[in-house]
């Protein structure tokens, strides 16, 4: 019976635990989001959240691990959407690789505008010192996973790696939504004639 007991208290600790963690990261997107990296401080933080201090720093070590934290869930979540719609794609019986490459890009560019205000975030170059370190390895990290698509074509990876950033960037910090998603369209379109004219 007391060990029935201890799991529901370590359950519950865990269950609380992860509910703050969470809050902290809802209340971190939304200052960021409104005040930038640099004007945000830990304390609207906690108070939105609910939270204490202490709590912040004992799920994070400080605001730049919350904004990095941010960013890695983000990319967690466009990568899922990338590998989901490939897959997709796959099970259609398509084996193309530029075509399967479109639809990763084509899913990762509907992410950004899903999550427009945290995309934009991370673009607008008012993150943590040393984020754009970060970024510059996330892209290296892109175009390995794209040259798995084109074997022995690193030339091609690296220009429609370079042309889907640019794509995401315009896409993500423009302020006509509907002619950043045009021009989206017809880059993806451009993009897959590169191979293939």
């Amino acid at each position: 019976m007391s060990g029935d007991s201890t799991k529901e208290t370590v359950r519950g600790t865990s269950e609380r635990g992860a509910a703050t963690r969470v809050a902290l990261l809802d209340a971190a997107r939304d200052v960021f989001i409104t005040q930038g990296f640099a004007e945000a401080g830990v304390t609207e933080v906690v108070q939105r959240a609910g939270a204490s201090v202490g709590s912040l720093y004992h799920h994070f070590s400080g605001k730049a691990d919350l904004y990095r934290a941010l960013f890695e869930e983000f990319q967690d979540r466009q990568g899922q959407r990338t590998k989901t719609a490939v897959q997709e794609v796959r099970s259609q019986g398509e084996t193309e690789p530029m075509k399967l490459f479109l639809a990763g890009a084509r899913a990762y560019l509907d992410g950004c505008v899903q999550e427009r205000d945290l995309a934009a975030l991370f673009l607008r170059g008012d993150g943590p010192p040393g984020f754009e370190v970060v970024i510059r390895e996330r892209l290296r990290t892109w175009a390995r996973r794209n040259a798995s698509l084109f074997e022995h074509e690193d030339a091609l990876v690296v220009v429609i790696t370079g042309a889907l950033a640019a794509v995401v960037q315009e896409l993500t910090l423009s302020a006509d939504l509907d002619a950043a998603r045009l021009m989206a369209d017809q880059a993806i379109d451009i993009i897959g004639r590169i191979r293939n004219p």
